[in-house]
């Protein structure tokens, strides 16, 4: 599922908040580096994944929300 159609976003405006959770954001300082992107050969798809760093926040978000 398009992560647009889950947040109710446009697409311009999903890529431009999605920028600043991969490692660089789209004026080229660094990002959070919790999310990296990467596109399906022959398709202009982008995916999506959590990085190392990105799991580790979901964790302690996790771990907080549960005490």
């Amino acid at each position: 599922m398009a992560i647009e159609e889950d947040l109710e976003f446009t697409t311009a405006s999903a890529s431009r908040n999605l920028q600043w959770l991969t490692s660089v954001k789209r004026n080229g300082k660094p990002g959070m580096n919790l999310v990296e992107k990467s596109t399906e050969e022959g398709s202009l798809r982008i995916l999506c994944r959590l990085t190392t760093e990105g799991k580790v926040f979901i964790d302690q978000i996790l771990s907080i929300l549960n005490d």
